[in-house]
């Protein structure tokens, strides 16, 4: 009796039945097996066959690679040869060019570096003219800072009036003709007095100027100062000139008028322009300002009436002088007729000579044109000397 083993829908499942199913399962499975084989073989005979093909067509194909491979192994030999001779023809043209370049270039850079050295000698030259030009204004400088120290002292101030005026003064007129720090009748002692011909009196100038209150216009930066330093300017010049005016004019002893120095032609500028009237009061206080260059205008005034007064007291010795030099000139205009004389007498011998010296001439001349080879009719030596004459 059959083994049940299962029930598969009412159906009784034995152990022969599951053994069966399994061997047909099996058949089944190798019948499978076996048409996959056979497809696969006939696949594998295909591929192979179009491997085949494909392999006699890549053969056929590498043959005309090589082949070609060989013509263009020659075409690239070929041009190698050509490139060859091209670069080494290029190498040469090129190294020329650059030898032609270089020459150039080297002769360029030669006139370059003379231009350049020209040039770095003259900007030298010119740098060194700087320089000494940079330390002539830096010397300046320095002057100037101490022309303001100076300035902005009084007793310095007063020493550079003082010391500008005896240098005016000394370089114009003789020793005697002046005097620095003279003192007067009253022991007031003016900055100078000079001594005109034919005048005992003396000329007063003063070098001391009030100096502040142009230096406060100067730097003032507002209306309002400007005015109180220009209110300050009137009151300081006005004082000054009658300080001037009350020391120094003393009848028989000084001239009627004196001379105020301003050392600066600046000051002297800015005093006119702007205070004229301070300028009227002066002249009526006959107080004269000059500055530097009026001051050496007077001085050559003055020098040139100590010359008139020097030639006036040395007429007589001019005189003397000149009656001797007419009395040197007559005797010379005798010796000069004297000398003329000879002069006529050697001319009259002279022309005497030249009269001898014309008819030698002429005789010799006559003498030489004869006629040696005929016979010459007898003549007598007078008649000869008569032709000859």
């Amino acid at each position: 009796m059959e083994r049940v083993l299962f029930y598969l829908n009412g159906t009784r499942i034995a152990v022969a039945d599951l053994l069966l199913g399994a061997a047909g399962l099996a058949l089944v499975l190798l019948a499978i097996m076996a048409w996959s084989l056979a497809a696969r073989a006939r696949a594998n005979s295909r591929d192979t066959l179009a491997a085949a093909e494909r392999q006699r067509e890549m053969f056929h194909a590498m043959e005309e690679i090589s082949r070609q491979n060989a013509g263009l192994t020659g075409s690239v030999r070929s041009v190698a040869e050509v490139l060859g001779s091209r670069q080494a023809d290029l190498a040469r043209l090129v190294a020329d060019r650059l030898d032609a370049v270089g020459t150039r270039v080297g002769a360029g850079l030669e006139a370059s570096g003379k231009t350049a050295g020209e040039h770095l000698a003259k900007l030298n030259e010119r740098l060194a003219v700087i320089d000494a030009a940079q330390a002539r204004v830096a010397a300046l400088t320095q002057e100037v800072v101490g022309l303001k120290d100076i300035l902005a002292n009084k007793q310095a101030r007063g020493a550079f009036g003082q010391g500008r005026l005896e240098a005016i003064i000394k370089d114009g007129l003789p020793p005697a003709a002046f005097e620095f720090q003279y003192t007067l009748s009253n022991n007031t002692r003016p900055d100078c007095v000079i001594r005109l011909p034919g005048d005992p009196r003396l000329m007063i100038i003063d070098a001391k100027f009030p100096l502040e209150a142009f230096t406060a216009l100067r730097e003032a930066a507002s209306e309002e100062a400007r005015k109180h330093a220009a209110a300050r300017i009137r009151t300081d010049v006005i004082k000054h000139v009658r300080d001037i005016a009350d020391r120094y004019f003393l009848p028989g002893e000084t001239q009627d008028i004196a001379i105020l120095f301003v050392p600066s032609e600046s000051l002297y500028a800015d005093l006119h322009e702007y205070f004229e009237d301070i300028i009227q009061k002066a002249h009526k206080s006959r107080i004269i300002i000059v500055s530097p260059s009026l001051l050496m205008m007077a001085v050559q005034v003055m020098q040139a009436i100590v010359r008139d007064a020097r030639v006036r007291e040395e007429a007589h010795v001019i005189q003397a002088e000149v009656r001797r030099l007419v009395e040197e000139v007559e005797r010379l205009q005798t010796r000069v007729a004297k000398l003329d004389a000879h002069f006529k007498i050697a001319q009259e011998d002279v022309d005497q000579i030249i009269t001898s010296a014309g008819k030698i001439a002429r005789r010799g001349t006559r003498i030489d044109r004869m006629d040696f080879s005929t016979p010459l009719p007898e003549i007598s030596a007078g008649s000869f000397d008569k032709a000859a004459e």
